[in-house]
């Protein structure tokens, strides 16, 4: 259970991950912008603990899109997870994010933490789009393992020599062709040469 001190030391450590401050990130999610002042975290003459309320943090929280989890352990001082490299799906198509075997380089990568994970190269996507929709959503964070062998029925990242990367479930492959399959069956499936992909990679976790 958490203490009345480490729920706002947690809300503090969130502002300041997200680069602002309690009261720029009472604002972006919508409420006063008072809502989180230290002036609020006691009452006037008794100084009584006042706690945030949970409409609140679940506000802010959706804002800056963490969980929970990862919000208790800002505050409790636990260890969720590791920082991976972050950019969006759209934006991984273009030139220097990657190498040729689909491993992250360059600059522009954010940083989100992302919890139980060993890959060291491993690294996150923002989907765009609704191709994957009703799994994945747009604004949707997945983790992908360049090292992971994609395996029939995986879903999967590919970057495919035009510079397109897509988000899709791995179907049937051959010496010759891949098929990846979109989730959302308004799009559909593409049977792709093997030699017009750049790099596939398997998702290994979300956050929804």
């Amino acid at each position: 259970m958490l203490t009345h001190t480490q729920v706002w030391r947690g809300i503090d450590r969130l502002a300041q991950r997200a680069g602002m401050s309690p009261s720029g990130l009472a604002r972006i999610a919508g409420l006063d912008p008072t809502t989180f002042n230290p002036s609020k975290r006691v009452s006037g003459g008794d100084e009584k603990p006042r706690w945030p309320s949970t409409e609140s943090l679940a506000k802010a929280l959706a804002a800056v899109k963490v969980s929970f989890g990862e919000f208790a352990a800002l505050a409790t001082d636990s260890a969720p997870g590791r920082s991976v490299p972050l950019i969006g799906l759209a934006q991984a198509g273009n030139e220097g994010f990657f190498d040729d075997a689909g491993f992250p380089v360059g600059s522009g990568w954010e940083e989100v933490i992302f919890p139980g994970l060993d890959d060291e190269a491993c690294y996150a996507l923002e989907i765009s789009g609704e191709s994957m929709l009703p799994v994945y959503r747009p604004g949707d964070r997945i983790v992908v393992a360049p090292h992971a062998q994609p395996r029939r029925g995986d879903r999967v990242v590919a970057k495919l020599r035009s510079g397109e990367v897509m988000a899709k479930e791995l179907g049937r492959t051959t010496a010759r062709t891949a098929e990846l399959i979109s989730l959302n069956a308004e799009y559909e499936t593409r049977v792709l040469d093997l030699a017009d992909i750049v790099w596939m990679a398997r998702i290994v976790w979300a956050s929804q």
